[in-house]
């Protein structure tokens, strides 16, 4: 017990050394250049963003054209997270075991990088389109991609027991002459 406390209350101290470092030296380091602009009450400014945190959504939101429309597409997208696990019909749970999930899986990263950077451009031209054809993907990626997964895709054998890939070959030896 001793230990666990002077090691995870180490961990906290660097941690907090590093945060105040950042709150203390660099406190905009992560804010956005048009903070810094004049606020003028007569001229509404041409470009709004979000903390980048919110840019994924952000871009679906603008992606529908009807206000309702892209606020519950905006307010789907977050609460689609809630249902994943019903939507993931594979008996088997881990990626390292699923091929063809884990390409699924990247390409739906890029997919949410991508929106993240459309929510930082524009509402306009070509950003416009390529934020709808992402949108489509990130909803396509949960409700049609995940559930067919489950049935088409040939998982890699799971192996008999947690301690099976660790155990060197004498001590699965012994173990199975013991059983």
């Amino acid at each position: 017990h001793p230990h666990y406390v002077v090691k995870d209350a180490l961990a906290l101290v660097v941690f907090m050394i590093v945060f105040a470092g950042f709150v203390f030296f660099t406190p905009n380091i992560m804010g956005h250049s048009d903070n810094y602009i004049q606020a003028n009450p007569l001229v509404t400014p041409e470009h709004i963003v979000p903390e980048w945190y919110f840019l994924p959504f952000y871009a679906i939101l603008r992606a529908i054209p009807d206000k309702l429309g892209g606020v519950m597409a905006m307010g789907g997208a977050i609460v689609i997270l809630c249902f994943l696990p019903w939507l993931d019909t594979s008996k088997v749970r881990s990626a390292k075991y699923r091929p063809l999930y884990k390409q699924f899986f990247w390409i739906f990263i890029t997919n949410f990088i991508l929106l993240g950077y459309l929510g930082s451009q524009p509402a306009e031209g070509l950003f416009v389109l390529i934020s709808r054809i992402a949108t489509i993907y990130y909803f396509a990626h949960f409700l049609i991609i995940l559930p067919l997964l489950g049935f088409i895709e040939k998982t890699k054998p799971l192996p008999k027991s947690i301690s099976e890939p660790v155990l060197n070959d004498a001590e699965r030896a012994a173990k199975a002459a013991a059983t």
